[in-house]
């Protein structure tokens, strides 16, 4: 009777001991496939952080083209408001002659009418010749006054969009240079990422092999 239960205990104690080394071969599974776990993560992290890099790189490029349409477009702006600028001097140039020309109409004038006052009186019909060509030339003074003033209110304004438009574009080449910078790292970081891919797909093909 202590023989056959000496038996079973034994039997108890092997199955027991069978299950201990079951379950610890279950929870630590082989190095070469915990390699091959590990190289599969390292794979899905490394398609993760190069899909996400190449959307960077992607969005990068897009803020580029912007920056170089807006940089067209401010230059463009900026060469109109240079023409601008050089029409309203060539405006201005000619409407200070023509003043300057009825000023000198004017002071003739006044000398014939003095002249023609003293000679033939005030009342005379030279005098009053003299007159209307006075007034005459002293309402084109004015209107050239008028047309002076108004170009030199144009030449500042225009001045004032050029000088926006060159501040503009030099926002668009800070802009356009730093989108550069941050395409290039992006690129860097995309030709990493497929090494990185690269390697762990070898590391893995390598551990599946030790494994077989």
């Amino acid at each position: 009777m202590k023989a056959e239960l000496l038996v079973r205990r034994g039997a108890l104690a092997m199955a027991f001991a069978g299950l201990l080394v079951a379950g610890a071969y279950a929870q630590d599974p082989p190095p070469q496939q915990q390699d091959a776990q590990s190289d599969k993560k390292d794979i899905r992290q490394d398609k993760q952080d190069l899909a996400k890099d190449r959307a960077d790189g992607n969005a990068d490029q897009r803020d580029i083209n912007k920056d170089k349409r807006d940089l067209a477009k401010d230059r463009a702006d900026r060469n109109a408001d240079q023409r601008d600028i050089n029409h309203d001097k060539t405006d201005l140039a000619k409407d200070r002659a023509d003043r300057n020309a009825d000023q000198r109409d004017i002071n003739r004038d006044k000398n014939r009418l003095a002249s023609d006052d003293a000679k033939y009186g005030a009342n005379s019909a030279q005098a009053k010749a003299d007159h209307k060509d006075l007034r005459a030339d002293r309402a084109d003074r004015n209107q050239d006054q008028r047309d002076i003033n108004k170009d030199k209110v144009d030449l500042a304004k225009d001045r004032a969009d050029r000088n926006a438009d060159q501040h503009d574009i030099n926002h668009d080449k800070t802009d356009l240079a730093k989108d550069r910078a941050d395409r290039n790292k992006d690129q860097k970081d995309i030709n990493k990422d497929k090494r990185d891919l690269h390697k762990d797909r070898k590391d893995l093909r390598r551990d599946r092999r030790g494994h077989k």
